[in-house]
Order: C-alpha cells, then sequence, then structure tokens
C-alpha cells in the first residue's frame, strides 16, 4: 500500500515510524514532515489544509490511505473532501467526518454530547460577548480556581485555570472582547472546578466497534512542579500507575462505551481516533475534554507500546472489522521526555543547530519542530525533540531519556527534569 500521513510533528513522526515497520506499506509520504520523518519516508512540502494539493499528490502518488496527524484538517472537513471527490472517495482516511471533528473544535458542541449521552463531566455554561455580564455573575457562583476555556481551537493554549475571581473576569474579558485567542475564543466555555489526577485514554474505532489503547499522562505545564504556561505538551508516561483496572472498567462502561454509541445515535461518521482526557476525582472519571486525534507528546508513549501492525490495524478500522482484532501493548512502561527552544511557549528562535543526535542509542528520538538545514538538523518549532525509553517502571524509563536528552544540545534548549513527580 502507498500511505500518507499529514502532519509534521512528534505526533506524525511516531506514526511516521511505525507504519514505516508494516509488512503492508510499500511506499510511505509525509506532508509536510519534518528531518526526521525525511530518514524513514519521503517527505512533500503540502500543508496538511490544502485539500486542493493534497487531492493532487494523493491522486500523483497513487495514495491509498491517508492518517491524518493534527486536529485543523480534521476540523476543516478533509475526510468528508475524500468521500466527495469522485477520483478520492475509495481512498481510506484515519480520521473521523468534520461533524464529528466538532467534538475538539467546539467545547461547547463536545458538552452537549457529554450530557446528551449521560457521559459524565463537569458542570458548565457558554458565554459570548454580548453575555459577558452573565458570564461574571456565572463565575461569581463558582469555587476557585475558575476554569476559561476558549471555545474552538487554540493550539493547545486557549484553557486558563486562575485562582483569582477579578483576573478571572478580566481573563474572560480579554478572551471575549479582546480576541486573546481569536476566532477561538468568541464563544467562551466556563466550568465548575474538579479536583483530581488527570490522565488521557486513546480510543480507535471504526464507528461501531473500538480498540482502547495504552494510558498515557501528559505534562503541560512549562514549569516544573506544573507551574507557569500551558505548552503543547512537555513530556509523557505509559501506562499511568493509578489507572488500575477497576478504575478503567468504569472508564469503559461510562465513558468509552457511550461515546462510540452516541457517534452511531448522532450519525456521526467516525473513524479514528478518540482521545480523551480525563480526571479521577475521588476514585471516579470524569471527561475534561475530547480530542479526535491521537495527542503529542503522548504518542510518543502510546505508540511504541501497540505491538500490532500498525496498518492492519488502520485497514480494520476503514474496513469496519475492529471487532475483529486484539489489540497486543509491549508491558514495558514508556517514557518520553521533550526537549523545547527556550523561551517557549512564548516567544523563542529558530534555526539553531542540534548536535549529538547520532550519540542517542539507548532512545527513540522522536522529531517535532526540525527541519533540514543542508547537512545540519536545526529547530524549527517550539518543542523540538522528544526522546521515548523503555524501562521495567517509569522512573528506569525516564532516567533513560533524560540520559539520552543530555547528549544532544542546541542553543536554548530547555526541558522538564520533574516529569513523574505527581505519580510518587
Amino acid at each position: 500500500m502507498n500511505i500518507l500521513v499529514l502532519g509534521s510533528g512528534g505526533r506524525e513522526h511516531t506514526f511516521t515510524w511505525k507504519i514505516a515497520q508494516s509488512k503492508l506499506t510499500d511506499n510511505l509520504f509525509v506532508a509536510p514532515g519534518n528531518a526526521g520523518t525525511a530518514r524513514i519516508a519521503t517527505n512533500v512540502a503540502v500543508a496538511p489544509d490544502d485539500f486542493e494539493a493534497v487531492k493532487k499528490l494523493v491522486i500523483e502518488k497513487q495514495i491509498d490511505m491517508v492518517v491524518v496527524g493534527p486536529e485543523d484538517p480534521l476540523v476543516k472537513g478533509i475526510y468528508d473532501y475524500f468521500r466527495d471527490e469522485e477520483e478520492l472517495k475509495e481512498v481510506m482516511v484515519i480520521g473521523p467526518s468534520k461533524t464529528g471533528a466538532i467534538l475538539e473544535g467546539s467545547k461547547e458542541y463536545a458538552k452537549e454530547f457529554m450530557s446528551r449521552h449521560n457521559i459524565p463531566t463537569a458542570a458548565y455554561q457558554s458565554f459570548t460577548a454580548d453575555s459577558l455580564e452573565a458570564g461574571y455573575a456565572f463565575l461569581e457562583t463558582l469555587k476557585a480556581p475558575y476554569v476559561l476555556k476558549a471555545d474552538g481551537l487554540a493550539a493547545g493554549k486557549g484553557v486558563l485555570i486562575i485562582d483569582d475571581l477579578n483576573i478571572a473576569k478580566q481573563e474572560l474579558k480579554k478572551m471575549l472582547v479582546d480576541a486573546k485567542f481569536g476566532d477561538a475564543s468568541a464563544k467562551v466555555v466556563i466550568e465548575e472546578i474538579l479536583s483530581g489526577i488527570e490522565l488521557s485514554v486513546f480510543v480507535l474505532t471504526d464507528g461501531s466497534d473500538y480498540m482502547i489503547l495504552p494510558t498515557a499522562k501528559d505534562y503541560k505545564r512549562i514549569g516544573e512542579g506544573d507551574t507557569g504556561l500551558n505548552t503543547g505538551g512537555m513530556g509523557a508516561i505509559s501506562p499511568v500507575p493509578f489507572a488500575d483496572s477497576d478504575f478503567m472498567r468504569k472508564v469503559e462502561e461510562r465513558i468509552v462505551k457511550p461515546t462510540v454509541e452516541g457517534f452511531a445515535k448522532d450519525n456521526i461518521d467516525y473513524k479514528g481516533f478518540v482521545f480523551i482526557g480525563l480526571i479521577k476525582v475521588a476514585g471516579e472519571p470524569y471527561v475534561i475534554e475530547y480530542n479526535v486525534r491521537m495527542g503529542d507528546p503522548e504518542t510518543e508513549v502510546v505508540i511504541p507500546r501497540v505491538k500490532n501492525d500498525m496498518v492492519d490495524l488502520f485497514l480494520a478500522v476503514a474496513n469496519g472489522t475492529l471487532n475483529q482484532k486484539t489489540l497486543e501493548t509491549d508491558p514495558r512502561t514508556a517514557t518520553t521526555v521533550m526537549a523545547v527552544s527556550g523561551g517557549y511557549p512564548e516567544a523563542y528562535e529558530k534555526g539553531k543547530e542540534i548536535v549529538g543526535l547520532d550519540k542517542v542509542t539507548d532512545s527513540i528520538v522522536f522529531h517535532a519542530g526540525t527541519s533540514q538545514d543542508g547537512d545540519k538538523v536545526v529547530t524549527s518549532g517550539g518543542r523540538v525533540i522528544a526522546f521515548t525509553s523503555f524501562g521495567d517502571n517509569y522512573r528506569s524509563a525516564l532516567k533513560t531519556s533524560y540520559s539520552s536528552l543530555n547528549k544532544v544540545c542546541f542553543d536554548g534548549i530547555y526541558y522538564r527534569k520533574d516529569l513523574g513527580f505527581d505519580l510518587e
């Protein structure tokens, strides 16, 4: 099969790495890819949300399957585009329809979906600039800290958790009136706070049946001890030690099953990943949010633990035969530590040469924000490289990831040294 992966981050490098191992893969392309994917596939300078350019590429390279990494093309309807184009409708697309992708594209839509299908989540209300005063009043009914979520896509940075009521009101105004997150915050969802510990559950579904992939926990804040600004993710651990069999039984019965059944009840065409952001509160699972693709950097620990041929699983998703497959996982723990550019998630410089990659032997190096500059690999994003390692437990795996990371350097490199601190 000829396969195209859309995207350029660590998630897409991980998919490419896994798909390249499949006996079913003939030719593998990544659009646009990065310096890491270039080593194992053919990068093509096409933007994932330029559907006409993607169409041209798919026809030219006789692509059989498209694996969609990022959320933007899904929210914009790439699945529907393929179904509606005569020349593309036989091409398998791993990713939900535009209607399904609204689960990530709109926090309000996701909350309504959960309410409709009795899926446990925090109480909430939605507000626009016209209802700013009502938003202030709702904040006054809640206890600190206050959770403000931009309704639309904000590159993982549209959620604010604020301890002070007056600051929460100021930030609500900035989001709604001053467009702090652009169009994404034209509507804001305010939630009650849930106190507990978070984790991510990933589900692969063909719309009828599902497969629950390994759990993972990521670390969003830039600073150690989970302080500072939110990022796209500073690292991840899989499996999650506190997600025992009893807890996961509750997750499957109360959340995963009604979610997938909800797709059928709502006539949502959904063939791909569901990323369920959860919080464990007094032993009970609640949904914080849905994403409609794999997470990053969670992909870098989840996919390496999947022992199945990934293309074989994707074929089952496309053909509606996922119920015939059984998940095989590596029993070891996987950890990934993300090296980021100095200044991230605010202003940072690009084009810094990365040295030492050839010295890493005990970890898998997944490129996130890199590009090729002649013979050099240079930084091209905020999150630059993920170092994934295996171990008997998260401590030993992290030790290996940190050891590998210390062999690599670029100007301004930064990473968190405390991953797993909340699992002690």
